[in-house]
């Protein structure tokens, strides 16, 4: 059996190289550079009609859209600490971005992005990423899921092709202003946000591997430009997109502009460590592999200076270009770097083509992206899990909607705070009479059975006891240890016994532990976990095949070493 030791505290270059130096380290020849080619050739496809329809959305360009992504995406690979990120504008900074624009016009968006990027930095070199990690998943499913409404709803204008002379900002109000130009509907809009949608979903189910975005907006420009019919495009709303990128300029760093949009500034960058440490979680979980929260955070805050240079705006990791770039085959940041090149190529080449977009089809994009957006077996799962979960989901989804994003965030942390302390005190209990130096204690004290030294140096058989209560505090240590499963091993036992409490967010990392070890084919034994905590594992979908459970290792061990038909049914 092996024994898992807690190695020394990683040096400040270990910390912050970036996973480029990494990878080149590791040998990289022509075979990677082909996968790392065909990857970001494959995301730059997928990023190109989002960065124009995000950038369109929060009151940009779409020029300032491909200036972000391409600044922004090839800062965040060269310099990033995950292999697989992809960087750039994310839907998830819509309503900041559009409110911000409202508030302190382009030139305050510039700053407040500048401004952000140095508190990235500066957070990531204090070393503060990992308690980024401390956000509870009802939190992040909830604020997600409210961002997604209010995206769709910003997007019900283009769709329709409606006329308005002052779209309100707050949702409570634009229903109503929405709701009185329905008359100045326009049918061909309409029908390019149909088609749009339908290609997209079509192509996604019957042929899942083509770029169904770009074609979808491909097909919507050509039919605009034959049929001429009578929609909002990017030519006429913006004049087209330039065919280069603008020289850098440094913003206005006067104290009274920088005192205006350093609110602004906090919101970017609070919701850019989640928004890019979550894309890189996922990119971890898809790969084993396991990211430097805090050499992300390095990057995430020079690519959003760099972007500012150039005229863009909020750069984060983004969670689907990401996964993208993962199925894609990628092998590591080259990938990245070459989507950013890659755009760039579009822009000097096909930019007078970007003029016959419609924006009714960007708009139906943005559509889809918003009901992707929303997580809805993650919030089933919440909403069965109970009221704790129920109440924490519910309050983040509507203070993101009708209040504000970071107020969300913030009240949705503290509930779920309170939440963790109430269940807390009811699992602990207070002892009388303990010294302040535990006593020695017999060999009946605590009955361990007898010790099998074979089976302490098993190496097909790993155990990891977990102690304390596994909570979202909690979960980015204990998931970091349980990550490291070789594929020699055979079996993983995680023994519940001394765990008082699991909510949500432990749950949800055993979950990804328990397909990690399922794909890799590993069972995964579950053991000692109370009728409370194993009721909450199977909610979250922990049941057979994917895992195993028993009353103490002990009994799990005897299983495995039963015989091998025993294994297998485990798998």
């Amino acid at each position: 059996m092996k024994v898992q030791t807690i190695s020394e505290a990683p040096s400040f270059a270990e910390l912050f190289t970036p996973k480029l130096v990494t990878v080149l380290r590791e040998g990289y020849q022509l075979p990677q550079l082909r996968a790392d080619a065909i990857a970001g050739l494959t995301v730059a496809i997928v990023a190109l009609p989002l960065s124009m329809a995000i950038a369109i959305a929060s009151g940009a360009t779409p020029a300032q859209g491909l200036y972000t992504a391409i600044v922004g995406g090839f800062l965040v690979s060269m310099l990033g600490g995950s292999r697989f990120q992809i960087g750039g504008p994310a839907g998830a900074f819509i309503v900041l971005v559009a409110s911000t624009v409202a508030l302190h016009g382009m030139e305050g968006l510039i700053l407040a992005t500048f401004l952000s990027g140095l508190m990235l930095a500066a957070i990531g070199f204090l070393r503060l990423g990992t308690f980024i990690k401390f956000i509870p998943f009802p939190v992040t499913v909830g604020f997600t899921a409210g961002i997604a409404v209010i995206i769709f709803a910003s997007q019900v204008k283009e769709l329709f092709g409606l006329t308005l002379d002052h779209e309100p900002g707050e949702l409570l109000e634009k229903i109503p202003a929405l709701w009185n130009a329905r008359e100045s509907l326009t049918p061909a809009a309409l029908a390019v946000s149909i088609a749009t949608v339908g290609i997209i979903l079509g192509l996604r189910r019957f042929r899942p591997h083509w770029p169904g975005m770009l074609i979808a907006v491909g097909f919507a420009a050509l039919a605009t430009a034959l049929l001429q019919l009578p929609v909002e495009t990017i030519g006429t709303q913006f004049g087209g997109i330039p065919s280069s990128l603008p020289a850098p300029v440094i913003p206005d760093l006067s104290l009274e502009k920088i005192m205006a949009v350093l609110p602004a500034a906090i919101s970017f960058t609070l919701l850019g460590a989640i928004e890019s440490l979550l894309s890189a979680v996922v990119a971890d979980g898809m790969t084993g592999r396991r990211h430097r929260s805090n050499c992300e955070l390095v990057a995430q805050g020079a690519a959003n200076v760099g972007a500012a240079l150039f005229g863009g705006f909020c750069v984060t990791g983004t969670i689907a270009r990401t996964a993208t770039n993962v199925r894609a085959g990628a092998h590591g940041p080259v990938a990245g770097m070459l989507h950013a090149i890659f755009l760039l190529l579009f822009m000097l080449v096909a930019a007078p083509l970007a003029a016959y977009i419609p924006l009714a089809a960007l708009a139906g994009v943005l559509a889809v992206v918003a009901w992707n957006m929303i997580e809805k077996p993650a919030i089933e799962i919440l909403l069965r899990s109970g009221w704790g979960e129920a109440t924490v989901l519910g309050a983040t989804f509507f203070l993101t909607i009708f209040r504000d994003l970071t107020e969300a965030i913030v009240v949705g942390f503290a509930l779920g705070s309170v939440l963790f302390i109430h269940r807390m005190s009811r699992t602990t209990s207070v002892a009388t009479d303990t010294p302040f130096v535990g006593r020695d204690e017999s060999d009946t004290a605590h009955p361990r059975g007898a010790y099998d030294e074979e089976l302490a140096a098993n190496p097909d058989v790993v155990v990891y006891r977990i102690t304390g209560a596994l909570f979202f505090g909690a979960t980015a240590s204990i998931g970091s240890v349980l990550d490291r499963i070789q594929d020699s091993h055979k079996a993983l036992i995680v023994d519940f016994s001394a765990v008082p409490f699991l909510d949500s967010t432990g749950a949800n990392m055993i979950e990804g532990l328990a397909h990690k070890a399922h794909q890799r084919d590993v069972a995964l034994w579950l053991t000692g976990a109370s009728q409370d905590i194993q009721r909450a594992l199977i909610t979250h979908g922990l049941r057979q095949p994917i895992v195993r459970y028993a009353s103490t290792i002990e009994d799990a061990v005897a299983a495995l070493l039963g015989g091998q038909e025993e294994v297998r049914q485990t798998r």
